[in-house]
């Protein structure tokens, strides 16, 4: 089935029955991955408004896409296990310039449907922006399935906080306050984190409550990329931290050992943010 369908706000329980009050059950977390579909494919006809695609066969994956060459940093592996995942696409339609996004923030199942919700977001004040006209999209898998989706938009923030081990193994996560990220096959070096597989995992506040763990120094590096040591795969590696505040982006990376430009305050930070990630594998 290739559909474009959106239902923003209705319950699908009510579509097509005149009993307005079936109950549903209650409603499940669904896991689900992020898919950098755009790394391997472009969209045949990009959407001019704002729809939601759903792939279910690799017949309409191709009426829908065209294949080519990986084109991001990183290759991942495009191909799509029907049997087990679907497709899910967001579209946010045309947009005059870049700084707008759409991303899927949660899934939830009952006996009835499946519900989507996502947000969208517009340039944020401060932030550059380029006059090109842009087509914001978002692509996940879910498990394979026959029941209604639902898509319901919602108001959250685009800020977000990314932490991970640089080294031999590397454990990337994006807390947000909706949900918490987990990159899957992150490169030694590679820290556009657009063109990775993530799983998600439903948890609020994640983003604001690590933020208070930021020391005034770090938080003064604003919208810069900063390092404190020689952290490497060579050396026993070190900690990233990435924060993204109304566009702006600053980087962090922290040698493991403690070295003379780190201050005291730098050092707790460092520990903070290895303290989180082990509690996140």
């Amino acid at each position: 089935m290739l559909g474009l369908f959106i239902a923003f706000g209705i319950s699908a329980c009510s579509l097509n029955n005149d009993d307005f009050n079936t109950d549903c059950g209650p409603d499940v977390n669904v896991p689900f991955t992020g898919f950098p579909l755009l790394c391997n494919y472009s969209v045949k006809n990009m959407p001019n408004n704002p729809q939601a695609v759903y792939i279910d066969t690799q017949e309409n994956m191709d009426k829908a896409f065209t294949k080519h060459e990986n084109t991001c940093p990183v290759a991942s592996d495009p191909t799509i296990d029907f049997t087990k995942n679907h497709l899910i696409g967001v579209y946010a339609g045309a947009k005059p310039t870049s700084g707008y996004e759409i991303k899927v923030t949660s899934i939830y199942e009952n006996s009835c449907q499946i519900i989507i919700t996502f947000y969208e977001k517009s340039p944020q004040a401060g932030e550059q922006i380029t006059q090109t006209p842009t087509y914001p999209s978002d692509f996940i898998l879910i498990p394979a399935t026959k029941k209604p989706l639902v898509f319901i938009k919602t108001s959250e923030s685009p800020d977000n906080i990314i932490i991970g081990n640089i080294g031999s193994v590397r454990n990337f996560y994006q807390l947000n306050d909706f949900n918490i990220l987990k990159f899957q096959d992150v490169a030694y070096g590679s820290y556009s984190f657009e063109q990775y597989k993530y799983t998600s995992t439903i948890k609020r506040g994640e983003y604001t409550l690590f933020l208070k763990n930021v020391p005034a120094e770090i938080l003064n590096i604003k919208g810069q990329t900063k390092t404190y040591g020689a952290p490497d795969t060579a050396d026993q590696g070190g900690v990233y931290f990435q924060m993204r505040q109304a566009g702006t982006v600053t980087k962090i990376f922290i040698d493991n050992h403690d070295t003379a430009d780190q201050s005291d305050a730098v050092k707790l930070f460092k520990k903070a943010i290895q303290d989180k990630i082990t509690s996140l594998k």
